[in-house]
């Protein structure tokens, strides 16, 4: 498995650009915005996945390990394959489909092309839950320490509630919370879980 490479840029045309490692020269598929960030002669870095078939080998290639947990993420959805996920992501950011699946919107993913309604609506079912780390980076400057909130967010979904319910919660527990207690993980959390209530817990739905 081919998970990342370092080399020189020696082409760029479309989604597909050639690096050079170690003598060789690989050729990649990048999304649109990433390929134009990529200059002939300059040094590249590279997080990929390589896609093995019976009749191909191919690189797809990523800016950064958000981008292909994405990838990753979205050809495990029944319909998507890798052409099909690289053309979600030259449409959305992961930030943006994070959201798109929060918001149970599969009308964003259904403006992609090569995307009918029942696949989009399989990547919003398929994908709850498990865009909390890209939502929560997304939201944030690069490098920046996650918020009170974001922590709550990605507590919540992890004790099992969808993406949306634990926002709303999250949402509701700041309003309600004695600004004393918005600046602590375990406090805000208690908050959000009172607003869930047990008559909604992940077990009981």
């Amino acid at each position: 498995m081919i998970a990342s490479l370092s080399g020189t840029v020696l082409a760029v045309a479309g989604t597909t650009v050639i690096i050079e490692v170690g003598g060789v020269g690989l050729q990649v598929a990048v999304t649109p915005a990433h390929a134009q960030e990529l200059r002939i002669g300059a040094e590249a870095k590279l997080r990929t996945a390589l896609v093995v078939r019976e009749d191909e080998l191919a690189l797809y290639g990523f800016a950064g390990d958000e981008g292909k947990e994405v990838f990753d993420l979205l050809r495990g959805v029944s319909g998507v394959g890798p052409k099909s996920a690289m053309a979600v992501l030259a449409a959305l950011t992961p930030a943006e489909i994070a959201a798109a699946v929060a918001n149970e919107d599969d009308a964003a993913f259904r403006k992609v092309s090569g995307i009918g309604p029942k696949t989009a609506k399989l990547i919003v079912v398929s994908l709850a839950g498990k865009m909390t780390a890209a939502a929560a980076r997304g939201a944030r400057p690069s490098g920046a320490a996650p918020t009170i909130a974001q922590n709550v967010l990605i507590a919540l979904v992890g004790l099992g509630w969808s993406e949306r319910v634990a926002a709303q919660a999250v949402d509701d527990a700041i309003a309600r919370a004695p600004e004393s207690e918005r600046d602590s993980v375990p406090h805000l959390l208690r908050h959000a879980l009172a607003q869930l209530g047990p008559t909604s817990s992940p077990g009981s739905r």
